[in-house]
């Protein structure tokens, strides 16, 4: 949103690249053509469908572009996402880690270049002697790993579906919704900043008083002394070095049964929220449009979802009333308000789809709260007699079993015994044998082709699935249960946004996305289009994926994300 254009470097054929600077400025700097007269030039290639690019990243490439009037078109292919698409975590996806990976260079780095720390200079102060070869290599290695990628990706059919029909359509999308960003209030955003640091203040005196002295919350090894030697609180966890772990899912454990740990991550978790949201979001709006924009990452992690950072919008807690006063920052403009959209329990609708356990099936079909059907099930009570307590233990049972999770961690998460534990998972799987089936199934999968596949193909390779150390092949069975329900949520709703956008654009709604965050969509809509989008969303949304089961959207309206959440 604010880079400024210094050159474009271009190659269109392997080992052959151009440099064309136009924004050197440093003295002595030769004589370089205008920006103006470059982007002139330029506009009618970089604007014609017809005419196919390939990037590294070009969705960076296209926002800046689009901030200089040029609208990027004819991408037809990102060499981070073929990369992406290929094998998710067999290496990183930056181009030098590509590189040298794929094509056994080593490239000049910008730190060659530029300069490092604090006497780092900016591309625009950099010598063409330096900045020529440094540009055109980007280009020239960018049009090789295309070459060399797309020879692995493209015979491939499903993973040259996932790329071309989910993964480069997205591009265009993502960069629009950076590019609009999203409306925050500062002032409510400083005032929660004064809250917390009053509520942080107390909670370190209430740390203190706990542990009869004043000590530095922050520091591992005073927390340690305090914890493990003058309260004698048991060591559940060592460090590398042999320290006491003040990790905090240790405190988590520790915080059941004694007061400290408990106000300690409190304080930790305020702590956090103030640092990153409610101090630092007024910094990042945009002086020019006012406006917060996030950047979304495509190849960011294992499962194909989106990641988000500066700020990280998908971190921001939704269980803490702390965390849903971040989300009332957001805000709609006058005269708009912002619409919510989530997929109501999709990965559990997966599970249904991809087991198809008759069971589960039956349920979804008939629109009943999968987590009191669950409860029947298990507790054997009939459906109206389920308590509240039995809906809680099944919805941690549906949701931990996606998670691949052991008698153990149900235990802990019920805080009950790992006998009693073991005992509803026994007795769910009695209930859902098709639930059962599918996970040993998945299993032999992924310990067969190491490897396991989402609905629509996108792969995840699982380097430690047969690894002779127990607990890191139980880690990626565990991942190996939930990647494909995860990955396949991340598809459905990567196919939604595609589709969204295109009607959006296509019409003449003024309706604009903003955000996307885990299973939500987050739009900004004229009150006059509010019945309209809502219709118009909902259905998009429940039609992006044929399943055995039927999505559900939720949507909300509000002045504020929370509101609309």
């Amino acid at each position: 949103m604010r880079a400024e254009l210094v050159g474009i470097s271009v190659a269109v054929k392997a080992h052959e690249a151009a440099y064309i600077p136009f924004g050197h400025d440093y003295m002595g700097a030769p004589e370089q053509l205008s920006k103006e007269r470059v982007l002139e030039a330029l506009k009618p290639y970089l604007e014609d469908p017809a005419i196919k690019k390939v990037g590294q990243n070009i969705k960076y490439d296209m926002s800046v572009f689009a901030q200089h009037g040029v609208h990027l078109q004819g991408v037809a292919f990102d060499t981070m996402l073929e990369s992406y698409v290929l094998d998710s975590v067999g290496s990183r996806h930056d181009m030098n880690s590509l590189a040298e990976n794929y094509l056994n260079e080593t490239t000049i780095s910008f730190n060659d270049v530029a300069g490092k720390g604090a006497a780092q200079l900016t591309f625009n102060q950099v010598s063409l002697e330096l900045a020529g070869p440094y540009a055109a290599e980007d280009a020239d290695i960018t049009l090789r790993l295309h070459e060399t990628l797309w020879a692995k990706v493209g015979p491939e059919a499903a993973l040259a579906k996932v790329f071309t029909d989910i993964e480069l359509p997205l591009i265009s999308v993502l960069s629009r919704i950076e590019r609009t960003g999203a409306k925050v209030d500062d002032t409510l955003l400083f005032q929660q900043s004064q809250e917390l640091s009053e509520r942080l203040a107390a909670l370190e005196t209430q740390a203190w008083d706990l542990a009869g002295q004043e000590f530095n919350l922050a520091s591992p090894k005073q927390l340690g002394e305090i914890l493990f030697t003058k309260l004698e609180i048991p060591v559940l966890k060592k460090t590398a070095k042999g320290q006491p772990s003040t990790k905090e899912e240790v405190l988590q454990e520790l915080a059941l049964e004694y007061p400290l740990p408990k106000v300690l991550l409190e304080h930790r978790g305020l702590a956090k929220l103030k640092s990153t949201y409610t101090d630092k979001l007024p910094t990042m709006i945009n002086p020019t449009t006012k406006r917060i924009h996030t950047s979304y990452h495509q190849a960011g992690t294992a499962t194909g979802r989106l990641s988000s950072s500066d700020p990280n919008l998908q971190n921001i807690p939704i269980r803490t009333a702390e965390g849903r006063r971040v989300r009332q920052a957001f805000i709609a403009p006058t005269g708009h308000k912002l619409v919510a959209a989530d997929y109501s329990q999709i990965e559990l609708r997966i599970m249904a789809h991809l087991s198809e356990d008759p069971s589960l099936l039956k349920a979804f079909a008939a629109g009943q709260d999968i987590h009191r059907a669950t409860a029947a099930e298990v507790f054997g009570v009939p459906t109206d007699d389920v308590s509240i307590d039995q809906r809680r233990s099944a919805k941690a049972i549906n949701f931990g079993l996606i998670y691949g999770m052991s008698a153990f961690g149900l235990a802990r998460q019920l805080t009950i015994n790992r006998k009693q534990a073991a005992d509803y998972i026994e007795l769910y799987f009695a209930r859902y044998p098709g639930v059962q089936n599918y996970m040993n199934s998945i299993r032999h999968t992924a310990s067969e082709n190491g490897y396991v596949e989402t609905a629509y193909g996108r792969r995840l390779y699982l380097p430690a699935i047969n690894a002779s150390n127990g607990m890191l092949r139980q880690a990626a069975e565990r991942t190996a249960i939930n990647a494909p329900m995860q990955g396949t949520a991340a598809d459905i709703i990567k196919m939604a946004m595609i589709d969204v956008d295109s009607w959006l654009e296509n019409s003449d709604l003024k309706s604009r996305m903003i955000m996307q965050v885990h299973d939500e969509l987050v739009l900004e809509v004229p009150e006059s289009e509010l019945d309209l989008v809502i219709q118009g969303l909902k259905e998009r949304m429940e039609g992006a994926a044929k399943l055995k089961v039927p999505l559900v959207v939720d949507v909300g309206v509000g002045d504020n994300w929370d509101q609309a959440h």
